[in-house]
């Protein structure tokens, strides 16, 4: 079970959780890219004892990327705790995991310093709040590189300003099944939102979910930023919900037949690749939002979607396996939580 999915989201028939990450640089050292193993060291030391000092009830666990083994760091990944750029510097990066999963520090990535709170469904304010008054609390004991003119200073110029990056995760399949995906993600790239795959930058959109984020940094405030993004997001939960009545009302025996047809191969095939559960487990996921699967829960279709990912399946089989015996075991484990 990914902890993060334990509670219930807002508008959890569309948003699968939402984002909150803010980047930050210690003043007078150089950025992680051009930072001697010595710089990083220190950099690594001055924030967990910031976070220390800081750190009231909060309980971490401390993690050197050097130290985990290459199925670890994928797992990570695989459950969004820690970014794929994370791991690139081994030898300099580490990060700290809260307990229940929802905030992650990750130390000499892009930046020093990029704290990230995740939260299921749509929760951006509670997460902008959550972030804020950690960032508050680890000022205090930490120098940031900050320009009155600018604001915060980061390696990249594109997160100067706030630092802010807010995500939600949304699983929009109805949109992509009409063809309305590629216009709406044209309509809001043009207000400075952008839309990315399952794992962020660069990644596919597997299983009909898309991240929606915020480009512009600086010359807004954070809370603008927030409200921004939530207003989008907003309108594309409505419009999804729109054309799923709209294909319940013309099309409900060719959906039926779609939805109740993916279940029945994630019932019973023996060989499945992950790319085709994902499609498949979208499909399960719109039938039960939509009321045609009675008897399975939305938040158990998205914890398969992530524990049968290729490392998280290796992570719960204890087994080291190739891509042939990686698709036979996920359809192993996919028929057992099934029945279950």
């Amino acid at each position: 079970m990914v902890k993060w999915l334990n509670e219930k989201g807002l508008e959890d028939d569309v948003v699968i959780s939402s984002r909150v990450r803010i980047a930050r640089n210690i003043e007078d050292v150089r950025f992680p890219q051009a930072a001697r193993k010595e710089e990083s060291e220190k950099v690594t030391k001055d924030i967990l004892e910031a976070v220390k000092n800081s750190n009231k009830n909060d309980n971490y666990k401390f993690f050197e990327i050097g130290r985990l083994s290459s199925l670890d760091k994928n797992v990570f990944i695989e459950k969004h705790l820690i970014s794929p750029n994370l791991i690139q510097k081994p030898d300099m990066s580490s990060f700290l995991l809260r307990d229940d999963e929802k905030v992650t520090i990750m130390i000499n990535e892009e930046d020093h310093l990029r704290l990230q709170i995740l939260l299921p469904g749509l929760s951006l304010e509670e997460g902008w709040k959550l972030c804020n008054s950690i960032d508050d609390e680890l000022e205090e004991y930490l120098d940031y590189a900050f320009d009155e003119k600018f604001g915060y200073l980061t390696s990249c110029p594109t997160n100067t300003g706030t630092g802010l990056r807010a995500s939600v995760m949304l699983h929009l399949p109805s949109l992509v099944l009409t063809g309305y995906a590629n216009n709406i993600f044209q309509a809001v790239s043009q207000i400075g939102i952008t839309v990315r795959g399952l794992y962020g930058e660069g990644t596919k959109a597997l299983g009909n979910i898309f991240q929606i984020s915020n480009q512009i940094t600086l010359g807004e405030t954070e809370e603008e930023i927030i409200q921004k993004l939530k207003n989008v997001v907003k309108q594309i939960i409505n419009k999804e919900r729109e054309i799923r009545e709209n294909l319940l009302a013309t099309r409900r025996i060719e959906l039926e037949d779609k939805v109740l047809r993916s279940l029945g191969i994630l019932k019973y095939s023996r060989i499945i690749s992950s790319e085709e559960a994902m499609k498949l487990f979208s499909d399960v996921k719109m039938g039960i939002d939509m009321g045609i699967i009675k008897n399975i829960e939305s938040k158990d279709i998205i914890n398969l979607m992530m524990l049968t990912q290729p490392a998280s399946l290796q992570e719960y089989f204890k087994e080291d396996l190739d891509v042939e015996k990686r698709d036979i075991k996920r359809a192993e484990l996919i028929r057992e939580k099934i029945k279950n």
